[in-house]
């Protein structure tokens, strides 16, 4: 039997966009996901600490002293324009290197609170019992997944770096295409917590994906927006992983409630 999709992106979008608030006052409802959360979070608050004394240091220690400085008017005009740009260029580095290294290490307890979440909204139980061996070997096997991952789209970004050598459009197209690819990266990252559970292979996975891009495409872009605001990225990880659970659970429902045709 094959199944029909109703398409209604505006519709599909706006619930992939909101699926993290929603998350929210799901933790809320369920306070045993909390004990679940809290080390990612203390992780998640040791890694933007760290990274945010890293580059106060490395923008102290090296940009500022690499700015250029003169007597006449246009030279502090020159120094402010640059000491902007490198409290810019600063702030996407140590955002990024939270977001993946805080990604990376947090990865076995993310990949925990999503099996967690799929159990309350699917009622499935989980007859295996605790142990310690089982959760390191399910904790490897996550981060190795994590560190591919990551691995891919560093490489990917570093190409498309290139493109600012093309002049007059070059750094247009880089400035799309970043943005593009570090959605579907957020995408990835967080659907891969349920996708290796349930042993989805890569064409699985694309197919799932680009079969609700409206929806996957609002998920993405309320993740980055999550991370853009100062101080809610230690929440953003460990919300983003329930709502993609939640998000997967919710279109398996509605496609086991589509009648046959």
């Amino acid at each position: 039997m094959i199944l029909t999709r109703t398409v209604k992106p505006v519709s599909n979008f706006s619930r992939g966009f909101f699926s993290l608030f929603r998350s929210a006052r799901f933790i809320m409802q369920h306070p045993g996901l909390l004990r679940f959360i809290i080390i990612p979070f203390l992780i998640n608050l040791i890694v933007f600490s760290g990274s945010i004394y890293l580059g106060l240091d490395f923008f102290n220690d090296s940009i500022v002293h690499l700015i250029p400085q003169g007597e006449a008017w246009y030279w502090a005009v020159v120094y402010y324009f640059l000491w902007v740009l490198a409290v810019a260029v600063t702030a996407v580095v140590v955002f990024f290197s939270f977001t993946v290294v805080g990604n990376l290490i947090s990865s076995p307890f993310n990949d925990l609170l999503s099996e967690k979440t799929e159990r309350l909204l699917t009622g499935a139980g989980d007859d295996t019992p605790f142990s310690f061996k089982l959760f390191w070997q399910d904790a490897l096997r996550t981060v190795f997944v994590e560190v591919k991952k990551i691995s891919v789209f560093v490489i990917l970004m570093l190409f498309l770096l290139l493109l600012n050598l093309i002049p007059v459009f070059g750094s247009m197209v880089y400035s799309v295409l970043a943005v593009m690819l570090t959605l579907f990266f957020l995408v990835v990252e967080y659907m891969g917590f349920v996708f290796s559970r349930k042993r989805m292979n890569f064409g699985e996975q694309r197919r799932y994906l680009f079969s609700r891009k409206t929806t996957m495409l609002g998920f993405g872009m309320g993740v980055l927006a999550l991370l853009a605001i100062p101080f809610l990225q230690f929440v953003c990880i460990p919300l983003a992983v329930v709502s993609a659970t939640r998000l997967w659970c919710e279109e398996l429902e509605g496609e086991n409630s589509q009648p046959e045709p």
